[in-house]
């Protein structure tokens, strides 16, 4: 178990310590259990129990669910913890089919019980209960359960990110449209977009997927060579300033740059610009007037920064549009270690023309974490680097993120690619 988790033959992150370094471990997993309620701490009583969507949970459930994982995962089967409440144990699993029964996901937001301070004291039992076992296991077993501990902690990480995600879309669907963040961005400022580059992608044969040393979660695995074309890349992400021109063109009624999916989705749910997105009234007015709806609120649009909230298909058709395409998981992972790309991550998730699919040679992690990521191998699609909401240290150039195509409400952006004459 420890080998397929953690490999510990090489010097560990310095974001993610060493298992056996009891101490590191422990305030680590301090960390990052208060950054979850620092990232809920922005949100009212009532914001908390809300579904606004069945793709979406409410910040209530992402607390209790990260706490589940440990009680579960960890406790459970590694101590003699009785559950903290049966009951939640049904309530709290999202898809672990090997761990029991699961209230329906698009049904989390009927949950107006436990509570949310009940929700709170849940995840003080849990983490007083994780930290005694981090100090009073034994050598050896802290060896097998301190790595699912550092799971668990990427785990939560990547519900830190969607409580900000799923909360922005809650809010969206006030008509208020307040803000999540009274302060942190601060206003957008606008400038021009810098030119963008075309760096030479490197080609032929070339690695990709995590070499282990550090952890990785398995879908990254197990690194792999796979042969490359000559193509270009982007140095940067594409703006909303290239998106308003793309709009302007008449992006969203011509049928031929769409995905047949894309195109029905485009018709039947009216998309005309990118989610939370607001036009000017005046279809002529110029682009200075558009705004966009985000972390603090409704604020003039920023045409230089990344454009944000577009589905795979809207990516793929701009990319169209701009007489390119988007890049291969591996076109990106390689490219990333070019010393003039910009913009990998701390902006947007980006949309890779790959499908989630196992690398060549993937085997799931033994157990019940084996349901983590190749279950939903089929109908997915990859997205590299990071966003704005991604928890520092979270991400590696071989982190692949994944969602359905059509997702729109995340943090996810695009830059293009082409392919260069052998």
């Amino acid at each position: 178990m420890t080998r397929n988790l953690l490999r510990a033959s090489s010097p560990a992150s310095p974001l993610i310590p060493d298992t056996t370094d009891r101490a590191a471990l422990a305030n680590h997993f301090a960390e990052v259990r208060a950054a979850s309620l620092a990232a809920a701490s922005p949100l009212s009583v009532e914001d908390q129990c809300v579904q606004s969507m069945a793709d979406a949970s409410p910040t209530k459930w992402h607390l209790a669910h990260t706490t589940w994982f440990f009680e579960a995962v960890v406790l459970l089967p590694h101590t003699s913890c009785e559950p903290f409440n049966a009951s939640y144990l049904h309530l709290f699993n999202s898809y672990y089919e090997s761990l029991g029964s699961r209230h329906p996901r698009a049904q989390r937001g009927l949950l107006t019980r436990p509570a949310l301070y009940e929700v709170h004291r849940y995840r003080e039992h849990v983490d007083a209960a994780v930290l005694r076992l981090i100090e009073d296991a034994d050598n050896e077993s802290l060896k097998s359960v301190g790595p699912l501990i550092v799971l668990g902690l990427q785990h939560e990480q990547q519900h830190q990110e969607l409580i900000v995600a799923d909360a922005l879309h809650l809010l969206s669907c006030n008509p208020m449209l307040p803000a999540l963040r009274a302060s942190g961005e601060g206003p957008l400022r606008l400038h021009a977009p810098s030119q963008v580059k075309w760096l030479d992608g490197p080609s032929g044969l070339v690695g990709v997927g995590h070499a282990g040393g550090t952890f990785a979660f398995d879908n990254e695995t197990p690194q792999h060579r796979c042969w490359l074309a000559p193509f270009q890349i982007t140095d940067r992400l594409v703006t909303c300033s290239e998106y308003v021109d793309f709009i302007a063109d008449g992006g969203y009624k011509t049928p031929a740059l769409w995905l047949s999916e894309g195109w029905a989705l485009v018709q039947s749910n009216s998309w005309q610009v990118p989610a939370y997105w607001i036009a000017p009234r005046d279809s002529c007015a110029p682009a200075e007037e558009w705004q966009v709806f985000g972390l603090t609120g409704v604020q003039p649009m920023d045409l230089g920064a990344p454009v944000s909230q577009l589905s795979f298909y809207e990516a793929a058709a701009f990319a169209l549009w701009s007489g390119a395409r988007l890049p291969t998981e591996a076109e990106w992972e390689s490219a990333a270690r070019l010393p003039e790309i910009r913009q990998l991550t701390g902006h947007v998730w980006q949309w890779t023309r790959s499908s989630f699919d196992p690398y060549p040679g993937f085997r799931p992690w033994p157990g019940a974490i084996g349901e983590y990521n190749g279950k939903f191998m089929v109908g997915q699609v990859v997205l590299r680097g990071g966003s704005v909401a991604t928890p520092r240290g979270h991400t590696r150039l071989t982190y692949r993120n994944f969602f359905p195509p059509a997702t729109r409400w995340q943090f996810s952006g695009l830059r293009l690619a082409r392919d260069m004459e052998c």
